[in-house]
């Protein structure tokens, strides 16, 4: 007990694969995956640096995101596992903008905002001080957020994020779009620990996990907390129903009109997004 052994990353690794069988195959609804020790899961057939990847590539799908979630604060990450000293290099625009798209669709798909809003947060010290300390806002991370914004995507920055958080500028978003691991896990982590969500967006099927390891150094005093996993459960389950409900919205939208200018005021746009009054 609190050890890592070579058979537990052996029987983690078929655990995931008889999982996935079970979704292509209709079985189960969603995954709910246990923390995983990255080492000793590694073998001929996984080369990943955790779940969220090898998941991806199961099920074929290129644009996905880490999202971090708990009740009022939802972190994205647009590269994950590698190392800070590569990160700079591996952020594109194109990049940042397939992740903008991803949260967005997420948002509205999977957690049933109409209009979400989006937070982006810059790479340097200070979001660059309009390139001072670094060019990668005003010649990558900047051109992402306008092209999303150009595409009626409501995306915003990029915000320093060191006062984003300090001083709850969060609060006024449905989610944040964080550059690197730690910058976006670290401060989810200290708001939201115990309740945090790790959610693969951008997936066909409904993946979630707890937002923390395996926790060897606690393995059997009854100190480790369940509550991050319960979350992980009734997450994955709310995802499903929301995800049958878009669906069957989508499938039948409601058509936009405009009005007849056979009226004094000014044209009206009827969407599916227009609320009316019950008068």
């Amino acid at each position: 007990m609190g050890h890592s052994t070579q058979i537990a990353g052996e029987f983690a690794l078929s655990s995931v694969n008889a999982a996935i069988q079970d979704l292509k195959d209709g079985k189960i609804e969603a995954l709910v995956t246990a923390p995983v020790n990255k080492y000793n899961i590694q073998s001929e057939t996984f080369k990943f640096a955790g779940h969220t990847d090898y998941l991806a590539q199961r099920f074929d799908t290129r644009n996905y995101l880490m999202l971090l979630i708990s009740h009022n604060l939802k972190v994205g990450v647009v590269t994950a596992h590698i190392p800070i000293s590569q990160v700079a290099a591996s952020l594109t625009t194109d990049l940042i903008y397939n992740k903008i798209r991803v949260l967005h669709n997420t948002l509205k798909s999977d957690f049933t905002y109409s209009r979400p809003r989006i937070a982006v947060l810059g790479l340097n010290p200070h979001a660059g001080d309009n390139g001072l300390i670094g060019k990668e806002e005003l010649e990558i991370i900047i051109p992402a957020i306008q092209q999303a914004f150009d595409e009626k995507i409501l995306v915003f920055g990029p915000y320093p994020s060191d006062g984003f958080f300090g001083n709850s500028e969060y609060l006024k978003f449905d989610a944040i779009l964080a550059m690197y691991h730690d910058q976006g896990l670290v401060p989810f982590k200290t708001l939201a620990f115990d309740t945090g969500v790790n959610y693969t967006a951008g997936l066909p099927i409904v993946r979630t996990s707890p937002d923390h390891g395996t926790g060897y150094d606690i393995a059997g005093k009854d100190l480790a907390s369940p509550n991050s996993f319960r979350q992980a459960v009734y997450l994955a389950c709310d995802i499903v129903r929301n995800r049958a409900v878009h669906d069957m919205y989508a499938s039948n939208p409601l058509k936009t009109y405009e009005s007849e200018r056979s009226h004094s005021g000014p044209d009206i746009t009827i969407t599916s997004d227009t609320k009316l009054s019950e008068d």
